[in-house]
């Protein structure tokens, strides 16, 4: 298999014929303590299974199903919470950004601007985070064909950012569902960046509940197999402690202690795909 640009995200290597790296936290930043413990269990399930890890968490979930839905804390206190994570617990952060203005804020504190999926199309928000200097992941809109994927690809290599992620989270099927199509990581490959399968939010079933969404984590853990076997250099999982209790998107998260048992399980598929 052809390796994709290879390049740094802290101490995590990414790309080129490296080993797949993981992306994994809460969906949204519930307190300082939570995120705190929640990036420390991730780091050290990850370390015991190979994995070279970033912490994910947003400070502000923007297109909640319902005006009433928590949110997060906001830019100003989301990002120090996530300035004290990567130092503390020494792991990169990756964080959302939905507006250019966010970009340079949140760009001084964390290692990885995401895209959301929703936004993979807004030129500006693209090139101002290629911009940033930062590695930058686009998630594939639920809307878009995977080889419609380059022209994001293309804006924010534009800036001469080459650090680029782009991440495969299912594509809208019908009403309140997603699909995946294992095609699609090997078409996205073929930009030439690493390619970064959300088994979390491809389980999603969004807006189903009326006010939120829900999802079938009982399905996360073949997809994510099924993905490491089709040669996706990273996995994205959010996780939490009781995801009954979550804040946001608990019905398609990764129980958190079912996280070190799937992490073996991926690190064993890799390994298969490797040789």
């Amino acid at each position: 298999m052809t390796g994709t640009h290879e390049f740094a995200i802290g101490s995590v290597a990414v790309g080129g014929n490296r080993p797949p790296i993981l992306i994994c936290g809460p969906c949204v930043i519930e307190s300082e303590d939570h995120a705190l413990m929640v990036a420390r269990r991730v780091q050290e399930s990850a370390k015991a299974a190979g994995f070279p890890c970033i912490f994910k968490a947003s400070y502000d979930k923007a297109n909640r199903s319902s005006a009433g839905s928590y949110r997060g804390p906001g830019s100003e206190e989301g990002l120090r919470i996530l300035g004290r994570v990567r130092k503390e617990v020494g792991i990169p952060v990756l964080t959302d950004v939905h507006e250019v203005g966010q970009v340079p804020a949140a760009a001084e504190v964390c290692d990885v601007l995401q895209i959301p999926a929703f936004l993979c199309r807004q030129t500006d928000l693209l090139m101002a985070a290629g911009r940033s200097g930062r590695a930058v992941n686009i998630k594939k809109g639920q809307f878009l064909a995977p080889w419609d994927m380059g022209n994001a690809v293309e804006k924010v290599a534009s800036t001469g950012n080459r650090s680029i992620l782009v991440t495969e989270r299912g594509a809208s099927f019908g009403y309140n569902n997603l699909v995946v199509d294992m095609r699609s990581f090997s078409v996205l490959r073929r930009f030439g960046y690493p390619v970064i399968f959300d088994v979390t939010h491809s389980v999603q079933l969004p807006g189903a509940t009326g006010k939120a969404s829900g999802g079938q984590p009982e399905f996360i853990a073949p997809l994510a197999r099924a993905g490491m076997a089709a040669g996706v250099e990273g996995i994205f999982l959010e996780v939490h402690e009781e995801p009954e209790r979550a804040l946001s998107d608990g019905a398609n998260a990764l129980r958190l202690d079912h996280l070190p048992a799937l992490l073996a399980q991926l690190q064993k598929v890799a390994a298969a795909v490797r040789e």
